[in-house]
């Protein structure tokens, strides 16, 4: 199968290395990525600054069909930008970061958000990383990857990232926070968190993010 038509779908939890691991497959490949996550921490952002209550689904529904989310790779990365405005720093704030599951839950703004993933993937290649791509926003996807790390790999690896970034962070309530994420994520009505049927399960816990990398490009190498 040409590149060019791969959709890759990676799901897991938060700071299983889904986002980095996907990027590295997508520029391999020369395939379009698309961070779902973002798209929700971004709606997310939009909520706190405009003072919308984040539990008021029709209100985050309008809120969404006003916000355009579009992403722009360069050589620093890929950009998030909302409504022609940069956020990609902004929205890795730990105040999106423990409010984002709230958001998320809504099955209408779910809804909306699958729509709008599943048109970028509409005759693209794509690597689409998240929580329900594989069971939800591409369920027919070519590939199907699960990555899995445990809660103390993870805080670890989002306590760096923070400290990369300027942002204090305390460990044991990374731990916590991550821990209540997955229930969150793992427990809500609507596209909960879980493994597709067919996908492939990768434990990242104690691999290097080209380990992983490597692992699935030769399960891509097999389809």
């Amino acid at each position: 199968m040409e590149n060019k038509s791969l959709t890759i779908a990676i799901d897991g939890p938060a700071s299983s290395g889904k986002s980095t691991v996907a990027k590295k497959i997508a520029a391999e490949l020369d395939l379009i990525y698309v961070d779902t996550g973002a798209m929700y921490r971004a709606l997310t952002y939009q909520a706190l600054e405009k003072n919308v209550n984040i539990k008021d689904q029709n209100a985050l529904v309008q809120l969404l069909k006003k916000t355009d989310i579009t992403f722009e790779p360069n050589e620093k990365g890929q950009f998030v930008f909302s409504n022609g405005v940069d956020i990609t720093h902004d929205i890795r704030d730990n105040n999106v970061t423990n409010t984002v599951s709230v958001v998320a839950a809504h099955p209408e703004v779910r809804k909306l958000m699958v729509k709008r993933q599943q048109d970028m993937a509409l005759n693209n290649g794509v690597v689409m990383d998240g929580r329900d791509i594989g069971t939800v926003v591409l369920p027919d996807a070519d590939l199907k990857i699960f990555l899995v790390a445990s809660v103390k790999e993870r805080a670890e690896r989002r306590h760096k990232e923070n400290k990369e970034k300027g942002i204090f962070s305390d460990m044991d309530q990374l731990k916590k926070d991550i821990a209540e994420r997955d229930y969150k994520d793992s427990t809500r009505d609507s596209s909960p968190l879980k493994q597709a049927e067919d996908a492939i399960r990768i434990d990242t816990t104690k691999m290097t993010i080209d380990e992983v990398v490597n692992e699935i490009k030769q399960l891509i190498q097999k389809i």
